[in-house]
């Protein structure tokens, strides 16, 4: 008996039984649609993470404080942070780090921001005029901030879309106008365009930009306790290329180990990480979330797998005597055999087809609820999902077939 042929009788046996057939197959349409749904929003999380890093600029190298030491008690929390504007200038130096194209150490703090009645927190950072070159923010309207703000430390700002909108009328055009920073006025200067994003520090379009050197001596304390440096809360190098990172990340180790004045054996206390450090480590949490979320998905084909041997036994049961004919007029075991493990993958392939459309469509429902994560169904998943279905349909349908196949024809054309 041929392939196709066992195929024909599998399809005229389970039109004999639909409503009994498609219960078999809804464990494995459940199974299979779960895990298909699931696994697009696993590539989707992981999607959205690489593309959250990659927006916040190209060639990123960041530089912390690996440890910071609680200082006295009412003090800035900053104040002993390893990381020194000193740092930045050294880091800076072409002759030290080659390949560096733009460098800038930052500081991140919350600061109250109140215009007329609305009052708002945001995270700050202060930086140099570099800030958002590296960081890949771009100016909507008015000005970034200049090299002249910096040296003179002027009391000007830049805010995120969000954080002018929560600060500012519809009817009032922010720039221009003064904002209160912690009780100090600020001017306005720009506007950022919106990115539509979270990144490292929280959201790109709720923030507000200020001169690096206004923030440390305007508005915080923010000197060493020890010597008197302006500290920092991380550094942010801008390489030249991708080619110049791995240089950049070895060069500027040993420039800090010795500008800390770091012995040999002795551990850094400064970390450096590139985005595909960041990249890596976020995709590790989220493949490990996506192969158990997958892993409880499949407990359904398991289920499923159950449901399918157990209706092939008992068709089997209703079948003895038309397998005892068959086996009479010279069918041979391998003929029964390929005939109910045919029947069952065909449960199981039918079932599995159902469950990719199915889960397709949840995927498509996850992205039209969060337009964020691109929950495209790929390939790999519809190969895993069917590869799945015939496995358990030959899996759970060896037991049932292997009975068939061992029925003496005399017996089972006796049976009732």
């Amino acid at each position: 008996m041929n392939f196709l042929e066992n195929i024909r009788i599998a399809f005229r046996g389970l039109g004999a039984n639909k409503l009994r057939a498609a219960l078999t197959m809804l464990g494995i349409m459940i199974g299979v649609a779960a895990v298909i749904t699931l696994l697009s929003i696993g590539d989707g999380v992981t999607r959205f993470v690489a593309d959250q890093f990659s927006g916040l600029g190209t060639n990123l190298v960041f530089i912390l404080p690996d440890r910071e030491q609680p200082g006295p008690p009412g003090s800035d929390s900053l104040s002993e942070s390893s990381m020194t504007l000193r740092d930045a200038g050294l880091l800076a130096d072409p002759g030290l780090v080659p390949g560096v194209e733009a460098l800038a150490p930052v500081m991140f703090r919350q600061i109250e921001l109140q215009y007329g009645g609305n009052v708002h927190t945001v995270l700050a950072r202060a930086s140099t005029p570099n800030y958002a070159a590296v960081s890949n923010l771009k100016i909507a309207r008015g000005r970034d901030l200049d090299q002249a703000d910096y040296d003179v430390r002027s009391r000007v700002i830049v805010l995120g879309p969000d954080t002018a909108e929560a600060l500012f009328p519809a009817d009032v055009d922010p720039l221009g106008h003064d904002v209160r920073v912690n009780g100090i006025n600020f001017r306005v200067v720009g506007l950022l365009t919106e990115k539509g994003a979270a990144g490292v520090g929280g959201s790109q379009d709720d923030i507000a930009i200020i001169p690096l050197t206004t923030a440390q001596e305007r508005l915080f304390d923010a000197r060493s306790s020890t010597s008197g440096d302006y500290l920092v809360d991380a550094i942010l190098i801008q390489a030249a290329d991708d080619k110049a990172i791995d240089g950049i990340v070895i060069d500027a180790s040993e420039v800090l180990r010795q500008s800390h004045n770091i012995a040999f054996r002795d551990d850094d206390d400064f970390q450096i990480l590139t985005q595909a450090d960041f990249v890596q480590a976020f995709g590790a949490v989220t493949g490990v979330l996506t192969l158990f979320l997958g892993a409880i998905a499949g407990i359904s084909l398991l289920v499923g797998g159950i449901g399918i041997m157990n209706i092939m036994l008992v068709s089997v049961t209703e079948r003895t005597r038309e397998i005892g004919l068959r086996k009479a007029v010279g069918a041979r075991r391998r003929d029964i055999l390929g005939q109910f493990l045919t029947e069952a993958v065909v449960l199981a392939v039918l079932g599995g087809l159902l469950g990719i459309a199915i889960g397709t469509l949840g995927a498509v429902a996850v992205h039209l609820a969060v337009p964020e994560l691109d929950t495209s169904v790929t390939v790999n998943s519809v190969v895993l999902a069917v590869g799945f279905s015939v496995a358990v349909g030959l899996f759970f349908g060896i037991y049932p077939a292997s009975r068939a196949a061992r029925l003496h024809p005399i017996e089972a054309l006796r049976f009732e």
